[in-house]
């Protein structure tokens, strides 16, 4: 009976030993005797010889690489910048990134990093790190990196300047030309509703005078006559007292007689 548990001790610890998980996210592969298979395993379990073979396991899933270094701008200053690398290791290369890089890659993104920003930092001048053009800088750099890495294996999936710390005294020439640009853009602004406040008086005033223009013009002896008539008429049916003096063609009212 004590024979029996002995082996049967011994079957549980080679089953448990020989068995190892891959989980989400990882890669597995096996070295026997030193040399490491180039056959990967995915997630799951992988049998195995204790004592002969052991599994290893690789995160493939997109980490983060964080760095805060200075970089150098085209005018020779230096830019403080906090930097994340996205990168991976692609499934299929996992045997080859073990083999030739080990598990050390973070440095050698670190290192190759540092080169490709120095490349294409020192193209740019520092305020453009701190413009528009940041996406653009960001993108020069994971081409370059890419450049090296992803024959190794790597892949790079973004290079993001989170932060930028200019120079103090770049810094407040950029914020005073801003400043200078929003007041340009305000004044503008401001001509451009003179003008058309000026415009609209214009027009307003060349309507009047078209209106005047075309009344005087409609407005003949004859039709003055008519009117002139009427008004006669209309006061005729006052019962007020009037007294209108006339040339003989054109009534005229001179006062009211109370």
């Amino acid at each position: 009976m004590k024979k029996f548990k002995i082996i049967y001790t011994v079957i549980v610890f080679f089953v448990f030993t020989s068995c190892a998980i891959v989980r989400p996210g990882e890669i597995g592969v096996k070295q026997k005797l030193g040399k490491l298979s180039q056959k990967i395993h995915t997630p799951g379990s992988v049998w195995f010889n204790p004592f002969t073979t052991k599994v290893i396991k690789t995160n493939i899933q997109i980490n983060d690489l964080e760095l805060s270094l200075n970089l150098p701008s085209k005018e020779g200053l230096s830019v403080t910048a906090q930097i994340s690398i996205l990168y991976r290791i692609e499934q299929n290369s996992v045997p080859k990134v073990i083999s030739s890089i080990g598990f050390g890659y973070e440095n050698i993104i670190s290192n190759v990093f540092r080169s490709a920003s120095a490349d294409v930092c020192s193209k740019y001048f520092a305020k453009d790190m701190h413009s528009g053009m940041r996406a653009e800088i960001e993108n020069a750099i994971k081409v370059k990196m890419e450049e090296t890495l992803s024959d190794q294996g790597i892949i790079i999936e973004a290079v993001l300047m989170k932060s930028i710390q200019l120079p103090a005294g770049l810094a407040s020439s950029i914020e005073q030309k801003l400043q200078a640009e929003q007041d340009a853009m305000r004044m503008v602004f401001i001509l451009q509703q003179e003008k058309l406040n000026a415009e609209r008086k214009i027009i307003e005033a060349t309507g009047t005078k078209d209106a005047q223009k075309i009344l005087s013009e409609g407005l003949t002896d004859q039709i003055i006559k008519i009117r002139s008539i009427e008004a006669f008429i209309e006061l005729s049916k006052s019962p007020n007292s009037k007294i209108i003096i006339t040339e003989g063609k054109i009534p005229f009212l001179i006062d009211d007689v109370k």
